[in-house]
């Protein structure tokens, strides 16, 4: 039976080879009818092989509503949906995300953001209905998003925020290979572009392979690096390392931008670190399934707030309108992956260096990894098992259960502090597992046994 795309926790996504040109025209022509545009519709993709095809059949279902198409080309997801949102229309990425390269999907944003949970099942609706728009070339504009992405982080942190850092960037197939290094030059930095490749590598910021760390510490050593970033495959997750090489986790990432920006509500999924309840830098944290499209809902329920949001993958939502000085940065409601790497490079600066800065935050590391080619019901199955109490999955001598959360999958806490989550992925037949201890070297020792097991149980 042919998979058919589905709405994950982040847009549709599927297999190529399913994304036809006439189903991607529709969802794209229903979207512009059903949705506020200002006559036009913006476009970008990513670097995939498919993904040209796929935005040309984008293009086709706009105008077939009478919509211009402004095609902005490979970029950011972040920069495509604030320009667009700076004009107040709508926009269309062609993108997988993180997902493998035979993959790929549609993000959807509105002229004020992310769509949510509710307009994802409003569109599916309005495709069901709607007939594929006839053939046909699609008239196209070129855009200037990438250019105003780049001149909102160096209009706010200044030209001069990163002075006497050296920073290496992994291009590999990045939507963000020419825009990253154009900030971080932007804003002071040397900057050491690194791995760009021609193929599309898939990069999960939550899973990144041992051998993918080894090439990290690497270059790190190699270049004498201050710090090296880079991000996912449309730009919107961020890659963090810091001068030893040794990636640090987006839900740390994402409480020390919160500090930063003076926030005073963040809302982070279930799965995220503990550690932003113990910083005492906030007025509340709340907590969600995981998909930016809960943290945006969320996000809503604190409209008025200094209310930022984020997840593990790093990608982090900006809320209000933050200040430094006289600057100014606008809220953008969808993940971003520039700002969490800026803000801790900012961040490491005052501190004097990424080490001291990690080393002043609560004790709390997490561990993350995904197993491929595990069926959803297979990974629903083992996270029910759990629920139920069957622990014949989880390493011996973690003591007493004390909590059992079941908001997405099973986030289970234990008795020593240990935290173990274990869930489907909502993108990939993929099985997703957490684990948080008062260590990164405990927290990495209880994923490898928790994977062990897994593996000899599939």
């Amino acid at each position: 039976m042919t998979e058919e795309p589905e709405f994950g926790t982040s847009g549709l996504r599927g297999l190529a080879d399913a994304l036809t040109d006439d189903l991607v025209a529709r969802y794209a022509a229903a979207f512009t009818r059903s949705f506020g545009n200002n006559g036009t519709v913006y476009l970008g993709q990513d670097k995939r092989a498919s993904s040209p095809r796929i935005a040309a059949a984008v293009a086709r279902g706009i105008a077939s509503e009478g919509c211009l198409a402004v095609d902005c080309g490979v970029l950011p997801t972040p920069a495509l949906a604030m320009a667009a949102m700076g004009q107040g229309t709508s926009s269309i990425m062609v993108t997988g995300s993180h997902i493998p390269a035979d993959r790929n999907g549609l993000k959807f944003y509105r002229a004020d953001g992310e769509i949510d949970k509710e307009d994802e099942a409003r569109l599916t609706a309005a495709v069901a209905d709607m007939p594929p728009p006839g053939p046909g070339p699609a008239s196209t504009l070129q855009g200037d998003a990438a250019q105003l992405y780049v001149g909102r982080y160096r209009d706010f942190f200044g030209k001069r925020a990163l002075s006497g850092l050296r920073i290496g960037f992994w291009a590999h197939s990045s939507a963000a290979a020419d825009v990253l290094p154009a900030v971080l030059d932007a804003m002071g930095a040397e900057t050491v572009v690194l791995g760009k490749s021609a193929e599309f590598v898939s990069v999960d910021t939550e899973a990144i392979d041992q051998s993918v760390r080894a090439r990290l510490a690497d270059w790190a050593r190699t270049h004498m690096l201050d710090a090296l970033v880079s991000t996912d495959g449309d730009a919107d997750r961020p890659l963090f390392a810091d001068a030893e090489g040794v990636v640090i986790p987006g839900d740390v990432l994402g409480p020390i931008t919160a500090r930063l920006l003076e926030a005073t509500h963040v809302v982070t999924t279930v799965s995220a670190n503990t550690m932003v309840e113990r910083m005492d830098a906030f007025d509340h944290v709340a907590r969600t399934r995981i998909g930016s499209p809960y943290v945006i809902a969320e996000m809503a329920r604190h409209a008025g707030k200094r209310v930022v949001g984020y997840e593990p993958n790093g990608g982090f939502l900006l809320g209000f309108e933050a200040a430094s000085g006289k600057s100014r940065l606008s809220p953008l409601m969808t993940r971003d992956s520039l700002l969490p790497i800026v803000a801790a490079l900012v961040a490491s600066q005052a501190a004097g260096g990424t080490a001291k800065l990690i080393k002043a935050l609560p004790r709390r590391r997490t561990a993350t990894d995904r197993i491929k080619d595990v069926p959803r019901e297979i990974g629903r199955g083992m996270a029910e098992a759990l629920i139920a109490g069957d622990m014949s999955i989880l390493p011996d001598g973690l003591g007493d259960l004390v909590a059992t959360d079941t908001t997405d999958g099973a986030r289970l806490t234990f008795a020593g502090g240990e935290i173990v989550t274990v869930r489907p992925s909502g993108n990939a037949p993929e099985l997703r597992v957490y684990v948080e201890a008062d260590s990164g070297k405990t927290a990495r020792y209880l994923l490898d046994e928790v994977f062990e097991k897994i593996r000899a149980r599939l």
